[in-house]
């Protein structure tokens, strides 16, 4: 059995009784797929879809947080799918905890989302929610998940140890758009832990790393902001070569600095996820 039809059994599998979300044969939708719009959430919209049809119904949280295009993508990819799709809206940094901006901000952030996701799940009636955790997920320092797992939130990908490449692969095998499309994050995990969210920051973030993208046409980009407005710049390793161009990198500080960034930097290691988790460390 494919790794794809394995992924679709397991909903047909773990989708058949009532659970704590009062489900039953007669409701609208059997499960919640919290959904970015990013490879992992899409092939777990996929499957469910596949397994499901109308009974799988795709969750994206719009919380000031979920920059424009991302949230834009989102849109189109459930398009591609053929999956039901809603954008419920709140606001994170209405919540103290979340945007002190601490060790534990992606719990924080985990925590509000599963109960935003479980209160759609109650009035869809629905048997499960799931999210797009994959095997690999599980070796990094990830809070969020621990607060998803906390409120019977479940991982398909993990439960079937699917990692980040066999989810490419299973994404190109669908024939889905974003099989290759570079990993993402929200956009106040690029504010290093002690500095405040808020909105100001995670625009300018979000215009910075827009700037980055036309200037240099790279496709993997985080602008990570450090204290005092500094902004150090990674770009997908493959990627580095690309920034080599004096004129444009002249354009780019004249830029980062008029959205109010004192000093740009770019780092030479280029992109690693989690990248501030490893700061913090030292």
């Amino acid at each position: 059995m494919s790794r794809l039809n394995e992924l679709i059994t397991w909903f047909s599998t773990n989708t058949g009784a009532g659970s704590i979300y009062n489900g039953s044969a007669g409701s609208r939708s059997r499960v919640i797929v919290a959904f970015s719009g990013g490879v992992d959430s899409a092939v777990v919209a996929y499957a469910a879809y596949h397994a499901l049809r109308d009974g799988a119904l795709a969750v994206t949280a719009d919380y000031n947080t979920l920059a424009r295009d991302d949230l834009e993508e989102a849109k189109r990819v459930a398009r591609e799918i053929g999956i039901r799709h809603e954008v419920i809206e709140y606001d994170e940094l209405s919540n103290p905890a979340f945007v002190t901006n601490d060790g534990m901000r992606c719990y924080h952030c985990r925590d509000e989302l599963a109960r935003h996701l479980i209160a759609v799940a109650r009035r869809e009636g629905a048997v499960l929610v799931v999210d797009g955790t994959n095997a690999d997920d599980l070796k990094d320092y990830r809070p969020g998940i621990m607060a998803m797992r906390e409120h019977g939130i479940r991982s398909p990908l993990a439960e079937l140890g699917i990692c980040k490449d066999e989810v490419r692969a299973i994404a190109m095998e669908a024939g889905l758009s974003v099989h290759s499309k570079p990993s993402n994050a929200c956009l106040a995990s690029r504010l290093a832990h002690g500095i405040e969210v808020t909105r100001d920051r995670l625009r300018m973030v979000e215009e910075a790393e827009r700037i980055v993208k036309g200037l240099f046409n790279v496709r993997q980009v985080r602008v990570r902001l450090h204290a005092d407005n500094i902004a150090r710049i990674e770009v997908g390793k493959d990627e580095r070569s690309m920034l080599f161009d004096t004129g444009k990198l002249d354009t780019l500080d004249e830029r980062l600095k008029a959205l109010g960034f004192r000093y740009v930097a770019i780092d030479a290691r280029g992109y690693r996820s989690g990248s501030l988790n490893l700061i913090d460390k030292r």
